[in-house]
């Protein structure tokens, strides 16, 4: 979720095409478009710091887990 939120803080917006209809050549071949159906997902603007702050979270929990359970971790 972290490097998720570090990506959206550094697009605009990201075209998304449908896998059904495209196939792994198209998508090398630069002039070609890789599907006929595509959908452009722009971020809101908290969008990429709920990521990063949920990801953090996370984080944070799994390095506290051995404690938690009587572990060191060393």
């Amino acid at each position: 979720m972290v490097i998720l939120g570090v990506e959206t803080m550094l697009i605009d917006s990201a075209t998304v095409y449908a896998a059904a209809e495209s196939s792994a050549a198209e998508f090398m071949d630069p002039g070609v478009t890789p599907a006929q159906t595509t959908k452009v997902w722009t971020p809101t603007e908290r969008f990429p710091w709920v990521m990063l702050a949920v990801g953090a979270v996370v984080i944070l929990y799994a390095i506290t887990l051995p404690k938690r359970w009587g572990r060191s971790g060393d």
